[in-house]
């Protein structure tokens, strides 16, 4: 059987630090995440300092939480190395420490509620996640499947520490539910077993699954795999000896551990199929409806709960995100999530503000929502909860006033309310950010916002000025600049030919550095499809400049700001002045001798169908936007659209998608006709089942969504 100690397995190193005491421990907690909350407000150099003067494994957590924060916003190499190393320092630390509650529960801290030395649990939990999020940023691929495997360890650590505070409140008739007991775990019932069978036979169906015994035999080959213990059959010890004998970790599916940690009831694997939405058990409380501080007022505690809280949900979280394409790769580690058991448990933990894990758990879930939910098509009326998010963020900006991170936190709300020139105002507020990862993301997310405005000159100029910020991606930088200077190029031409072709050499310029600031970059050992993508692109437009004797500016297919509109959700985002505008750029096109003549390639053809019936669904056009779907796209064979000289392959499987969006906004979302509902959910099959297309990513972010919510209304399955 694996215990804490087995999961966190390795050997124990040599430490520089002194092994806390139970009486030295809250003190060093209390130190280091007063210290650490300083990250949450801009003030890294001091947070530093101040978490240097320490050298317990809290300290050396707080210290590696600040530079993975800043290895995650900036994408920068040397920044991931030294967090990687920082980590890995945080971790053997962690270990260390836990082992040694372990050897001697007399020294460490006692807790009512979970086993000795879960805090050092928990900071090992909380270090491997953040080194699996760098591993998987580094460009190796076997750096990233050594990531992959410690997400493996980290959820059966925070699953026992879960597991210890949900059996400690069953047995007091408090918590999340009263109705499970709260004997031991050492043997599960029959009820229980075929529950677990059932579960694990319909893994792909369930849609959340946790690694599972499939993985687990493959693992003697990896050479990163903890060694197997050799535990001889003991006598079951008269008192506590500080482990957790966990449920069967390989066999237990993230939704399983979150409805046993709530309801103690074996989930069903089927989506409700009376027309609404699935109901969780009538027993079950939100998981962020109870507050542990009702229980206990011990900091240990408080820190333990509120760092599972966070990990647990942010990992549930990540895993149900996770686009079509992508879930292949994690499949072999059969890893899915569960997104609104990862919210109910970040929402839990934002109770605790004042401290890093409540912080950042605020930071998640405003993040998520507002750049990632709230720019999906089909999802259901609660979503968004846009009251209780405007709360958090209120109280986030009140409590850590000199972080930029919560301003563009506003600015993407105000963004997603189609208040694009509000938001571009509120990114100007407050200068610069000591923090250069956070000023670069802030300036990034300005210079979208004033491409969806159509402010093409700001924006062209604002994307060059991220070149200098940081590394992240210089290619799209340029790239968006160059094809902002196309636009002011097009829209020059004939009221003034001097702008005109002063625009046209800005957009050449750019354009063509484009090519040597892309390809060196890889995710997963992969070249980035962005990448890929703009390099096509600038292909196909040179070949088209030679076959047609023009110049390359006029050779610039269909309007590749619009184009960028869509696949960073800008119609969206824009009211229905922008709309109307982005239709005026498309239509330049359709004037031009090409398409007069009929002569303009398929592939260019689909694209200007599809971003045109985008934007009238968001006009609220629907019959107008399915029309020219399925006139300007599904009409014409896949194949011979992806078959024109490099092509653009990505418009019919986005048509089906967009078509899936109208059909759901024609039954009239979640209530709604079930056969339009049907017909929805048969047309984001479509694109499901489609092979590789170009920035599939980007649209599989929205099509993972768009299944679980109609699963969520008994519609398909996963």
């Amino acid at each position: 059987m694996k215990r804490f100690g087995g999961l966190l397995g390795g050997k124990a190193g040599s430490s520089a630090s002194k092994s806390l005491t139970a009486l030295d421990e809250p003190h060093a907690l209390q130190e280091a995440l007063a210290a650490a909350a300083l990250i949450l407000n801009d003030e890294v150099e001091q947070a530093e300092a101040e978490l240097a003067k320490g050298t317990s494994p809290f300290h050396k957590l707080g210290r590696a939480t600040a530079l993975f924060l800043q290895a995650a916003l900036g994408f920068e190499k040397p920044i991931m190395e030294q967090a990687a190393a920082r980590i890995a320092e945080a971790e053997e630390s962690a270990s260390e420490h836990q082992r040694r509650a372990i050897r001697d529960p007399s020294s460490a801290h006692q807790s009512k509620i979970y086993p000795v030395g879960a805090e050092y649990a928990l900071c090992h939990a909380e270090t491997q996640l953040m080194s699996a999020v760098v591993a998987v940023l580094n460009e190796s691929l076997t750096e990233s499947l050594k990531g992959f495997y410690k997400l493996r360890k980290a959820f059966g650590t925070l699953y026992e520490i879960s597991e210890a505070e949900r059996k400690y409140l069953a047995a007091r008739g408090k918590g999340w539910t009263n109705s499970e007991s709260s004997s031991g775990t050492s043997a599960s019932t029959g009820a229980e077993d075929k529950a677990s069978n059932d579960t694990k036979t319909s893994a792909e169906s369930s849609g959340v699954l946790t690694p599972d015994t499939v993985g687990q035999e493959d693992d003697a080959d990896l050479d990163f795999v903890d060694a197997e213990e050799a535990v001889p059959d003991q006598m079951t010890p008269g008192g506590y000896q500080g482990h957790l004998e966990p449920r069967d970790l390989a066999n237990l599916k993230l939704e399983d551990a979150d409805r046993k940690l709530q309801s103690g009831q074996p989930p069903s694997s089927q989506p409700s199929t009376n027309g609404g939405i699935a109901k969780t058990n009538g027993a079950v409380e939100d998981a962020d409806s109870f507050d542990i501080r009702t229980v206990t007022s011990d900091p240990i505690d408080l820190f333990i709960h509120s760092g599972t809280c966070l990990c647990f949900g942010l990992l549930q979280l990540l895993l149900s995100m996770v686009p079509p394409a992508f879930a292949k790769l994690l499949s072999l580690f059969s890893f899915r999530g569960d997104r609104e058991t990862g919210f109910r448990m970040l929402w839990s933990a934002t109770k605790f503000k004042q401290n890093i894990n409540g912080g950042f758990a605020g930071l998640i879930t405003l993040g998520f929502h507002n750049g990632a939910i709230a720019f999906c098509d089909i999802i259901t009326k609660d979503a968004m909860p846009i009251t209780r998010l405007a709360s958090l963020l209120r109280e986030m900006r009140e409590l850590y006033p000199k972080s930029r991170l919560w301003l563009l936190e506003e600015a993407r709300m105000l963004g997603a309310d189609h208040q694009l020139e509000k938001a571009v105002s509120v990114m100007s507020q407050g200068g610069p950010s000591p923090l250069k990862q956070v000023e670069a993301l802030r300036t990034f997310e300005k210079a979208l916002a004033l491409m969806f405005l159509h402010r093409y000159e700001e924006c062209a100029q604002t994307f060059i000025a991220c070149v200098g910020m940081n590394n992240w991606s210089p290619g799209l930088y340029y790239y968006i600049a160059g094809a902002c200077h196309v636009e002011l190029y097009r829209v020059y031409q004939a009221s003034d030919p001097v702008k005109a072709q002063e625009s046209a050499a800005k957009a050449d310029k750019y354009l063509h550095e484009v090519t040597s600031h892309t390809g060196k970059k890889r995710f997963m050992a992969r070249q980035l499809p962005f990448d890929l993508f703009v390099n096509r692109k600038i292909a196909k437009w040179e070949q088209r400049a030679k076959t047609r004797n023009c110049s390359f500016v006029d050779a610039v297919g269909v309007s590749p700001i619009a184009e960028m509109s869509y696949f960073w959700s800008g119609f969206r985002r824009m009211n229905e002045e922008q709309l109307l505008q982005s239709i005026e750029r498309l239509a330049w096109s359709e004037a031009q001798p090409q398409w007069q003549q009929q002569a303009e390639a398929l592939d260019e053809q689909a694209i200007l169908a599809l971003l045109k019936a985008t934007c009238l669904r968001f006009l609220g056009k629907l019959g107008d936007a399915k029309k020219t779907l399925e006139q300007g796209v599904l009409a014409h064979d896949a194949v011979v659209i992806k078959g024109c000289p490099h092509a653009d392959n990505y418009t019919p499987p986005v048509a089906h998608y967009e078509m899936a969006v109208c059909l759901w906004d024609e039954a009239g979302g979640q209530d709604g006709d079930r056969g339009l509902l049907e017909q929805c959910s048969q047309e984001l099959l479509k694109t499901e089942r489609w092979e590789g297309f170009d920035l599939d990513a980007r649209v599989g972010l929205k099509v993972a969504t768009a299944r679980q919510t109609l699963v969520k209304c008994g519609i398909g399955s996963v």
